[in-house]
């Protein structure tokens, strides 16, 4: 418990603090340049803040993304300095998920498959899509109404709960041993059932869902 605390809340209240400080410095330039900078700096700075403090680094500049990319985005940014942060963040993006990707499939060559491995990850998979059910599909089902959704959004929501790049990295970035390759393997399985199955299917689940509430 006091581990949970220490990762997550200590990581997300890092990072809504180092975003409002980010927040007040973009707010008092007006010069995309060093806008662009700053969340740059954000981005690496608080990366390793959180580590040196034992924090959740990626819990921490999710939230200060979000602060960032909705508040400061409102309230702290020119269209122009938007328009410029947004094709940098775009190109960024671009480039370390075909990193990442040259990466997942060098490793998947590793990954060993036997066949309690691939029924352990078809138990993943049921597991992973019980869990979005209950955390995304039914608070959607029982506030749609308020919130105005259409209707068979909580079908939508749950089946299309995409699982890829963020998955494998985590599950790599384990310390080597037996249990990471288990982990390993049941996370390919998870994200090979999202793509493949999942992905290819969320058109005929999205037409079924509207039609049918």
């Amino acid at each position: 418990m006091l581990i949970f605390l220490e990762e997550a809340v200590g990581g997300a209240l890092i990072g809504l603090l180092l975003g409002w400080v980010t927040y007040r410095m973009l707010k008092s330039v007006d010069n995309y340049q060093v806008e662009v900078l700053l969340t740059l700096a954000l981005v690496m700075g608080g990366y390793a803040l959180a580590s040196a403090l034992h924090t959740s680094g990626p819990i921490d500049i999710v939230c200060a993304g979000l602060l960032i990319g909705n508040h400061g985005r409102s309230f702290a940014m020119s269209d122009k300095t938007r328009h410029h942060l947004d094709t940098f963040w775009e190109l960024v993006d671009e480039i370390l998920n075909a990193v990442l990707f040259v990466l997942i499939g060098m490793e998947v060559l590793q990954v060993l498959f036997s066949a309690s491995v691939l029924i352990a990850a078809g138990l993943a998979v049921v597991v992973t899509l019980f869990a979005r059910l209950l955390t995304v599909g039914m608070p959607v089902r029982l506030l749609g109404r308020t919130f105005e959704l259409p209707r068979g959004s909580w079908k939508v929501l749950t089946w299309g709960g995409l699982r890829g790049g963020i998955s494998v990295a985590l599950a790599l970035s384990l310390p080597l041993g037996g249990e990471r390759d288990i982990i390993v393997s049941l996370t390919y399985g998870v994200v090979a059932f999202s793509i493949l199955v999942q992905g290819l299917s969320i058109g005929r689940v999205t037409r079924k869902a509207v039609q049918g509430g």
